[in-house]
């Protein structure tokens, strides 16, 4: 399963297009896989390979229309597109930028606009070259960015969204709870790794882009560390966090589990970070903003120390790993029904030792739910 109904795009598109007309942009360009699967259902991960460039074009009325490398034409022609224009990439003289040019021109008067990402978060996946040359050949036509008008729109899932998210987590958490059988005293940190990665695949993820975590005696020194040999020790603290995907949408929380009885510190630090994950669920509604949630979840942590290094205490989450709004003191975007975001509040335990939590709710007209399995306030203790 991949696709949406065709309802479901269309919905998409209208909305977007309902957006264009407000900010006066004839054409809406997008050249990123998680934009480009937003618009038509497009799902690959032959995005991997770098050498090719992607577009699909958003018209101010109608369907998208995909301009992409010959290759792509058979799986693209089982989305909702219909139009699809190709060409032999890669083609270094012309690799797509007369083919897009042309679309463009068709599509955007010479007085007009044509929107595309330039914001936080936003990527050009095509050579800069070749974007000055698009510039060049669509000429006095202008680019506007349209990063808040796509992040906006993204940002408020649909139901059946919303339904896939809710299978990665309760994926992921049936990996979580096989950790104990594979996660032992004297294990390595890498064989833990991939016993978790083989887990996740086993209960029913497609693909796992993102295992991080780490281990250490009371706490670990960062929550992004790749595995190391070192083996799991009496007193440490094994921390896992995942980015895996089903149907392309992700999860992405972490578990903690203590390698025998915690110490006192590392139990309050755990008890104290439940708390605050409590706090944070209960300021996350409708009208509250991404600020609010952030410091519901900073003043029970204030109560112990100091937030972890990582800056955010949660951000938005669904066809990336990481998307839209930032639980900062910073950012004011308004929770509307439908958001998913993460809540990760941290704490620095002691020099080089923090713990995090995380779980994956949803915005929704009075309580948020819960995605993900709610962890435990107490930790879980590896024999």
């Amino acid at each position: 399963m991949s696709g949406f109904p065709e309802s479901e795009y269309r919905r998409r598109c209208k909305t977007l297009q309902g957006g264009m007309k407000a900010s006066g942009l004839d054409a809406l360009l997008v050249t990123t896989e998680a934009d480009l699967r937003y618009l038509t259902g497009f799902l690959t991960r032959f995005w991997e390979s770098p050498t090719r460039p992607w577009f699909a074009v958003l018209p101010a009325k109608g369907a998208p229309i995909a301009v992409i490398p010959g290759i792509g034409a058979e799986l693209m022609a089982t989305t909702w597109i219909a139009d699809i224009r190709t060409w032999p990439a890669p083609r270094p003289g012309d690799d797509g930028v007369g083919l897009l040019a042309e679309v463009l021109a068709g599509l955007v008067p010479a007085s007009g606009a044509v929107g595309l990402p330039m914001g936080p978060a936003s990527q050009l996946r095509m050579p800069l070259a070749d974007f000055k040359t698009l510039r060049h050949r669509l000429a006095p036509r202008r680019f506007a960015d349209a990063a808040g008008l796509i992040a906006d729109t993204r940002a408020i899932k649909s139901e059946p969204e919303i339904a896939r998210i809710r299978e990665i987590c309760a994926i992921a958490g049936r990996a979580f709870d096989r950790v104990p059988g594979f996660a032992t005293t004297g294990t390595p940190l890498s064989r833990i790794f991939r016993e978790f990665q083989i887990a996740l695949l086993d209960e029913g993820a497609d693909w796992v882009p993102y295992v991080a975590g780490g281990a250490g005696p009371g706490g670990y020194g960062d929550v992004i560390s790749p595995a190391s040999d070192r083996p799991l020790a009496a007193g440490d603290v094994l921390m896992l966090d995942t980015g895996a995907v089903k149907a392309g949408y992700f999860c992405d929380y972490d578990r903690n589990w203590s390698v025998g009885k915690p110490a006192a510190e590392t139990a309050a630090a755990q008890a104290l970070l439940h708390a605050a994950t409590e706090a944070g669920l209960a300021a996350a509604r409708p009208g509250a903003t991404a600020a609010d949630v952030f410091h519901a979840m900073q003043r029970v942590i204030a109560r112990a120390g100091e937030a972890g290094a990582g800056g955010r205490l949660g951000h938005g989450v669904g066809m990336q790993l990481t998307e839209g709004l930032s639980l900062t003191a910073e950012d004011r975007t308004e929770l509307r029904p439908g958001m998913v975001i993460t809540l990760e509040p941290g704490i620095q335990i002691g020099p080089g030792r923090m713990l995090v939590h995380e779980e994956d709710i949803v915005i929704r007209d009075g309580a948020a739910e819960l995605l993900t399995p709610r962890a435990p306030a107490t930790l879980p203790i590896l024999s």
